[in-house]
């Protein structure tokens, strides 16, 4: 029997991971998806449980402090929140952490219900490559010119078609996919007495699209290190050619999901 409406409590899950060892956050055919290995051990604990839903994917290698998901249960189980944080991190592997479970109001949707996102790419400019964060930068040696690397990521700033900064998904619908989005923010954090001169790019949108967040800051690296120009990729942005593409996509390793935006009387109801 198919449960629904009033018969249901839904949950909201805050989630972080290490997406090295998985095939992103989307369900798979093989189950080595953060979406699988969390959906399973919901349903460890609640068989009655069918789905889980994401606020959207993350890529093979992509990592998360702040991903969101919401599944529904039949309003006899009756666990709290903490009960299924506990429960759940008990079960799972050390690199997927619930770190919040809360109730949520029925018409919360982890995925319609978001207003936009914000990424971080970290990339480290020093010589050497910390052992501790293999896999989790993009190393860029030399990368010094901050001033012109923020300038360049001022360009992604406001609304433009993205097409050109996305790559296909080859499922049938690139073609007639809105790749129109708006970027309200596009900033640098860096600490100079870090001596592995870290560089934290941090975008906040609308909507992402495929790859997206790494073709930016690919483009921007390029841009700097005198590849592409700034005319070039106000021409990228103008979408004009829908075959033509930025020049290079950034490595997954340094890109992490680290907030999904909700509207005020949600997160209204999240904060209490």
């Amino acid at each position: 029997m198919v449960l629904h409406g009033p018969q249901l409590r839904r949950f909201r899950l805050d989630l972080a991971y290490d997406g090295r060892p998985f095939a992103g956050w989307q369900s798979q055919a093989k189950g080595n998806a953060i979406q699988d290995v969390v959906l399973a051990e919901l349903r460890a604990v609640c068989p009655r449980i069918t789905t889980l839903q994401g606020s959207g994917r993350t890529d093979a290698g992509v990592c998360a402090s702040g991903q969101v998901a919401h599944f529904d249960v039949p309003v006899e189980w009756r666990m709290k929140g903490l009960e299924w944080q506990r429960a759940l991190n008990s079960k799972l592997p050390p690199a997927i952490r619930i770190i919040r479970c809360r109730e949520a109001p029925r018409e919360f949707h982890a995925r319609f219900s978001a207003e936009g996102k914000v990424y971080r790419y970290d990339i480290i400019t020093a010589e050497v490559l910390p052992p501790l964060l293999h896999g989790l930068v993009w190393q860029r040696r030399g990368l010094k010119e901050i001033e012109a690397l923020t300038e360049v990521m001022g360009l992604f700033v406001g609304s433009h078609d993205f097409r050109a900064f996305s790559a296909n998904r080859n499922d049938g619908k690139d073609e007639e996919r809105d790749t129109i989005r708006e970027i309200t923010l596009a900033e640098i954090d860096f600490d100079m007495e870090d001596a592995s001169g870290r560089l934290r790019l941090r975008f906040r949108g609308n909507g992402f699209l495929y790859k997206m967040v790494r073709f930016l800051v690919g483009t921007a690296v390029y841009n700097v290190e005198g590849k592409i120009t700034n005319e070039g990729i106000m021409e990228l942005l103008q979408g004009r050619d829908p075959n033509k593409k930025a020049p290079f996509c950034a490595p997954p390793d340094g890109l992490s999901l680290e907030q999904v935006d909700y509207p005020e009387e949600f997160q209204k109801v999240f904060d209490t």
